[in-house]
């Protein structure tokens, strides 16, 4: 395997450079990698991470490659998958900062980006159901997404706001209302 420092920072390098759509795309590619691949986490920990991650500031996919780098190898880990995750969009904008106005007004390059925007919502929306059928979502409990999805978008609701409440409602439920196994 050689060396895991340098294994972990050209997997998210190539994590970052070749997912489009943001942190959410890269699921099912950090997933096949550190879950199925490199088995560096399993999927319950993932999962975790995952929620983790998205109850954290900052990038979403900056946050779970500086948690798996963490759980590898301490803060030297984290550097290397932070690093890694980040640098392919830095050099990327850095490129495209120096050269925009040179294809700003591209039909071309216009048309690709309407191309790929539907793609984006799919490559987001694929995880999205694999993450809600790892958390056991069913029919019974399928409403605390829809509503929490309802509340941050038709009514504005901080996303914050929902992370306390789901976890309050999670806790009252565990404490006095879960059926004893």
């Amino acid at each position: 395997m050689g060396n895991i420092y340098w294994t972990a920072f050209k997997t998210f390098f190539k994590i970052g450079a070749f997912t489009l759509g943001g942190g959410y795309a890269m699921i099912p590619i950090i997933e096949a990698e550190v879950v199925d691949k490199y088995k560096w986490v399993d999927k319950e920990q993932f999962i975790d991470l995952i929620a983790v991650s998205q109850s954290c500031p900052g990038v979403f996919a900056i946050n779970v490659s500086t948690f798996i780098g963490y759980k590898l190898k301490g803060t030297k880990g984290a550097i290397c998958t932070t690093l890694g995750t980040a640098l392919p969009s830095f050099l990327i904008i850095l490129a495209i900062a120096m050269f925009f106005s040179q294809f700003e007004d591209n039909k071309i390059v216009a048309a690709m980006f309407r191309g790929i925007r539907p793609a984006v919502v799919a490559l987001i929306a694929a995880p999205t159901f694999n993450l809600a059928k790892s958390a056991h979502i069913s029919l019974v409990n399928c409403w605390i997404p829809i509503a929490a999805a309802l509340l941050i978008w038709a009514l504005k609701v901080n996303p914050v706001v929902i992370i306390i409440a789901a976890g309050v409602g999670g806790y009252l439920y565990g404490k006095f209302l879960k059926p004893t196994e």
